[in-house]
Order: structure tokens, then sequence, then C-alpha cells
């Protein structure tokens, strides 16, 4: 079955191009910041005279990153234990030293700074009343504890990013399991949910490469600490899967609910999607969406991609054999936004809540 012994598999090797991006992160961002001092450099004096705020500015942005650096070989030394068999502490082959990074790598790597604002910061506590608080308070409404062993509900959280959403639900007493497709997301998650001691353990700049629409530096350089919380949860409790949702989630009818946010619009055919979430729900399972339709690879070359308008989506959720038994838009919410930047994105998000018939047969396949 294998190939030559020095000679990684696709998914070992892009395994290790995602730690070697990581670990790239600092190089990287450093020679964003000394293309601007070269930039810089080759202004008019009087020019540099007047800009030697901006000077002065850059040199913090290059401490701020090194902060952020500092975290990175924590996660990724903590990697290496995430799968089995996908990269042993030893026999690392000297192909494998040599994978590279990825293209597109510093961006997520950036994403992440900010997706732990968002879901592991008190200063993210706001984006997670609005995203957040709406689901959980529908599960709690749909299995109230004084009429439901929680532990026995089954919840499923797709596209969880770093974890806290499925979290929450966990810690209500509820069996919830997360699954995230985006590596990235996954080494860091992992690392939070797992191995962090302490309360505001660390502290990042989740906007330092934000370059535009800054009143001042210091609003770029707003710093963050986390975790807020320690997330400890039993196994029984809490856990997460790594893998595309499509191909993991195909057992019928076992879960009670699904809790999906900012999610649907991941899929190039969304329809795919809820046909899915209707399949592994048990008859009378309820699922639950809050998000926008962002239709993530709508201007991919290349990609095959449909973008439904909501009314559309709403008849397809009904053709299905879905049941909606609650709609609302225009719901404001953000997504790992710097409040102080000059310029702001607010989606006018959708939350509705369908439930599975209880008289439907299982699933003909």
């Amino acid at each position: 079955m294998s190939k030559e012994r020095n000679a990684p598999s696709d998914e070992r090797k892009y395994f290790l191009q995602v730690l070697q991006t990581f670990q790239s992160y600092r190089h990287q961002s450093m020679l964003r910041i000394e293309h601007r001092e070269e930039c810089l450099a080759t202004l008019p004096s009087r020019h540099k005279k007047w800009l030697s705020k901006y000077k002065t500015d850059l040199e913090g942005f290059k401490k701020a990153v090194d902060t952020n650096a500092s975290f990175v070989p924590i996660v990724v030394e903590h990697a290496k234990n995430i799968f089995e068999n996908v990269c042993s502490q030893d026999g690392t082959t000297h192909s494998e030293t040599e994978v590279g990074t990825l293209s597109e790598g510093l961006d997520k790597v950036q994403s992440v700074f900010k997706h732990l604002m968002r879901d592991w910061s008190t200063f993210g506590a706001e984006e997670r009343e609005q995203c957040y608080n709406p689901i959980i308070e529908e599960i709690e409404a749909q299995f109230p504890a004084e009429t439901s062993n929680r532990a026995d509900i089954n919840i499923l959280v797709p596209g969880a990013g770093l974890g806290r959403l499925a979290f929450e639900i966990a810690s209500r007493g509820f069996s919830c399991q997360g699954n995230e497709f985006n590596l990235f997301m996954l080494i860091v998650s992992f690392y939070v949910l797992n191995h962090c001691k302490n309360v505001e353990e660390f502290v990042i700049f989740p906007w330092i490469h934000q370059y535009c629409n800054n009143l001042s530096a210091e609003n770029q350089m707003l710093s963050v600490k986390f975790p807020d919380v320690l997330p400890k949860l039993t196994e029984s409790q809490f856990s997460m899967v790594a893998g595309d949702f499509l191909e993991v989630y195909t057992d019928c009818d076992e879960w009670n609910c699904i809790a999906t946010c900012f999610f649907i619009d991941c899929a190039a055919n969304v329809v795919q999607f809820i046909e899915t979430i209707y399949e592994i729900l048990k008859p009378g399972g309820v699922w639950i969406n809050l998000g926008p339709l962002l239709y993530h690879y709508s201007d991919m070359k290349n990609e095959r991609s449909i973008e439904p308008s909501f009314e559309i989506l709403c008849s397809v959720i009904k053709n299905i054999g879905f049941e909606m038994e609650k709609k609302e838009i225009a719901l404001k919410t953000r997504y790992c936004q710097n409040p102080n930047a000059m310029l702001q994105y607010e989606y006018e998000s959708v939350f509705f809540v369908c439930r599975k018939p209880l008289n439907v047969d299982n699933c003909a396949s």
C-alpha cells in the first residue's frame, strides 16, 4: 500500500506544510513590515521627518508580531500528538523537512489569531453573544433540564472552528461533538482545549496585520488575553473530530440536534449540506442555524459553486423534508471585527429552527 519510504503521503505532507507555515509566521510577517520600512526609506527627507511616528509604530508592530510568534512553537509542539501516525516524533525523513509552506498559509495563521479573540477572550464576548447565544438558548429551550437527560442528547456542531460554541453547549450538560476541516483551526483548538493551564495565559495581537482603516496605531496594536475560561470537560461530554463534514458524517438518524453557525455557506453545494443534515438527524431531531450566506466558493476560479438566495433555500429545506418551526432575519452579527477600525462589517444574519418529522423512514441507503 505504501509508496517509497521517503515520500510522505498527501495527508502527511499537507500536515507538515501546515506546521511549517505556522513556523514561518514570524519571518513572513517581519518581511512585510521590513518592506514598509524600505518604502519609507525611499521618501524625501521632509516626508520621513513628518512620518517619524509611523517609523516608531512599525517598531511596535514588530514587537507585537514577536508576541504572537511566541505562541507558535508551543502549538506546533503539541500538534504532533493530534493524529496518530501522521507526524511521528521519530523517523522524520530529509524530504519531509523540505515540504515548504502553503502559499495562502500566512493569511490562515493571521486568521487564527483573530479567531482566538472571538472564541476565547473576554474581548470576543460581544460577538459570541450575538452569534452563539441564540443557538444555545434555543437548544436549552428544545431540551429543558427539567424534562431531558441532557447527557443523552447528542449534539453536533459542524464547522466548529476553535470550539467555543461546542464547548458552551457541552458545558450545559449535553453530549456535544465539534467537527472542523481547517487544519490551522484544528491545531490551535487542540492546544486550547487540551493544554491551556491558566486563565488569560497568553497575550496576542489579533489585528496587528490589518494596516488599513486605523484611527491610530494603538488600535492596530490592540491586545487581548486568552483563554477567558479553562475548557475542562470529560470526553463523554465533549469531543472534536477532524475532517470533511460530508465524508465524516454518513450514519443516518444519529443526532438529536445539529447546530450550525456561519457554516452552511462554506459549501460549494449548500443543498448537499442540508440533505446530509437531514439524513443524520434522528426523526424528531432539530437543526438550528445562524449566519449569513457569504458562499465562500462563489468567486473561486474553477469551482462549481451555487449561490441560492435565502428564499430559495427555504423552499429547498421544505422539499428535503424539514418542518421550519422558527425563522428570523436581519440579526446583526459581526465576525472577528476590530471594533475600533474605520471600516466595520456587520452581517444581517438569518436564524432558523427546523425539525425532521418523527414519521420518516431511515435513509434508503
